[in-house]
C-alpha cells in the first residue's frame, strides 16, 4: 500500500493540462452520471450557493478518483457543493475519508447520508483553534476558506507542513483576473510557491484562456455540460513539494 501510494504521488506531481485532459477521457461516464447527480442536488437543496464553478468541480473529482487519496482535507464547506464533489470521488473510487473544516455548519444539513456515512468528518470550528483535529500526512489539500493574506500565512505556516509531500493542494479563489492582485490569498501563496519553485496549474478563463478553451472544447467532445453553466474557475492546483 505504501508503495502504491508513492506511485500515485509520483503521478500526481505533473498537474497540467495534458494530465487533466487524460483524466477527463478515462473517467467521462462516471463523470457524466456526477454532473447530473450534482444538478438533481442543486435543485432539490433550498440552501445552496455553489462556490466552485464547473471546470474546477469537474477536475477536483478527476484528481481524487486518479490519485485515490486515503486522508482527503477540507477548508471552507459552506453549503456543502465542494464536499459532495468530494465525497462523490471517495465513494466512486471506493476508498479514502474527507475531513471538512469550517466555522459555520449548513453543510450537515445538506450533505446526503447516503454520501457522508463512512467517509465523512466534519469539524465545527475554526481551523487555527482545531490543529489537533487535522489528519496527519493528508494526501489531498482543498483550501476554499478566509481568502486573506493573513489566513494564507498561517496555513502555509502551520498547516501545509501536515500535508503530505506530493500530495495535491487545490485553492480557490486565486486567479479571479489575469494577475494576481497584491496583499492577497493568491499573491501570499505565488510568493511561496516561487521560493520553492512550485509550479501550479488552473483553468481559469481570465489567467489561462487558452487552457481554458482547450477543456471547453474536449467537454464538448465528450458530451459533458457542467452542472451550473459557471466560467470563471479561479482555481489554482499544485503539489506539495518535498521539503516542507
Amino acid at each position: 500500500m505504501a508503495a502504491d501510494r508513492r506511485y500515485r504521488a509520483a503521478v500526481a506531481d505533473v498537474i497540467d493540462l495534458d494530465y487533466v485532459s487524460t483524466l477527463y477521457r478515462t473517467h467521462a461516464t462516471d463523470l457524466g452520471r456526477l454532473i447530473e447527480q450534482q444538478r438533481r442536488f442543486r435543485a432539490a437543496t433550498a440552501a445552496m450557493t455553489p462556490q466552485l464553478d464547473d471546470i474546477e468541480a469537474e477536475i477536483t473529482y478527476l484528481l481524487l478518483r486518479d490519485t485515490r487519496p486515503e486522508r482527503v482535507m477540507e477548508l471552507g464547506t459552506f453549503h456543502g457543493w465542494s464536499t459532495t464533489w468530494i465525497l462523490s470521488a471517495l465513494r466512486d473510487s471506493g476508498s479514502g475519508h474527507l475531513h471538512s473544516f469550517d466555522r459555520i455548519d449548513n453543510v450537515v444539513r445538506n450533505v446526503p447520508d447516503g454520501l457522508a456515512d463512512g467517509r465523512w468528518t466534519f469539524v465545527h470550528g475554526d481551523v487555527r483553534e482545531r490543529l489537533a483535529d487535522v489528519p496527519r500526512d493528508a494526501d489531498y489539500l482543498f483550501v476554499d476558506a478566509a481568502h486573506t493574506a493573513s489566513f494564507a500565512r498561517w496555513y502555509l505556516a502551520e498547516l501545509l507542513p501536515l500535508v503530505a509531500a506530493g500530495a495535491p493542494v487545490s485553492v480557490h479563489d486565486v486567479h479571479h483576473g489575469r494577475r494576481v492582485l497584491p496583499l492577497t490569498e493568491g499573491a501570499v501563496l505565488m510568493g511561496w510557491m516561487r521560493e520553492r519553485g512550485v509550479t501550479g496549474f488552473t483553468a481559469s478563463r481570465r489567467r489561462a484562456p487558452a487552457a481554458f478553451a482547450q477543456l471547453v472544447a474536449l467537454r464538448e467532445e465528450l458530451g459533458l455540460h457542467g452542472a451550473r453553466g459557471t466560467t470563471r474557475n479561479p482555481m489554482l492546483w499544485f503539489t506539495m513539494p518535498g521539503s516542507r
